[in-house]
């Protein structure tokens, strides 16, 4: 008698597989001080900053190794942020009286300049016949910026009475229908058919994917007192 056996779902075990590091990562005290409409304008651009470095490296990788099966099924280039980052920094930069150059010039991030390191190594790793890696950042940020960066942004938009402006990151305007994009990107992930150690391997990379994001907000974390609005601006 000949037993099959189902390959094991890819996108089940990623976010089965790293349910506490991601839990970590939203429990961060500046992600709670985000969430709650505490952090003043300076609060947020920082994470910006930080952004664009992790970004501008996730996507040129991806790029550079979209022909790889793994980055394949994941990369869209409808997805991609660093524009709508750019446009960002550029309105909050204004509010600010700042300018964006010298302020990405000056950034002193070894959290950031740690997530972009490892997203280089995933990079070589897809040049060497593994995308795997660079599949796992992609998964970790794209969707999280499509489930709870939806709520950021709504909360920024409230916060600063923004009308639309300042939160690009948030608006991806060729995905109408977030929930049925998603299960598309799942569903192309377990199509891959992966084996339990390629499965195994991909979880282990998103857990690290959560811990870096963890480290860019406990990073950010040591600033809030400078980063809190006054009490009297609090839900303007």
């Amino acid at each position: 008698m000949t037993i099959t056996t189902t390959p094991p779902s890819l996108a089940t075990a990623m976010r089965e597989g790293s349910k506490a590091e991601h839990k970590a990562a939203e429990s961060s005290s500046y992600m709670a001080e985000l969430l709650d409409g505490r952090l003043n304008e300076r609060g947020y651009f920082d994470l910006l900053l930080r952004l664009r470095v992790v970004y501008e490296a996730m996507e040129a990788a991806a790029t550079d190794h979209a022909a790889d099966p793994l980055v394949a099924a994941v990369r869209d280039v409808d997805l991609e942020r660093l524009a709508a980052i750019d446009a960002d920094l550029a309105y909050w930069a204004e509010r600010l009286g700042v300018d964006v150059a010298d302020e990405l010039a000056a950034l002193d991030s070894p959290a950031a300049l740690a997530y972009r390191d490892r997203l280089l190594a995933a990079g070589s790793e897809a040049a060497a016949g593994w995308g795997g890696s660079l599949a796992a950042h992609h998964y970790t940020r794209y969707l999280g910026d499509l489930s709870g960066g939806q709520a950021i942004g709504r909360i920024l938009s409230r916060t600063f009475d923004l009308d639309g402006a300042g939160v690009a990151f948030y608006d991806f305007a060729a995905i109408s229908k977030p929930k049925p994009y998603k299960d598309a990107y799942r569903a192309r992930l377990d199509a891959l058919g992966l084996d339990d150690a390629g499965v195994r391997r991909v979880v282990e990379e998103v857990k690290v994917a959560f811990g870096l994001n963890q480290a860019l907000f406990t990073e950010l974390g040591a600033n809030l007192p400078t980063y809190r609005r006054p009490a009297g601006a609090l839900g303007g």
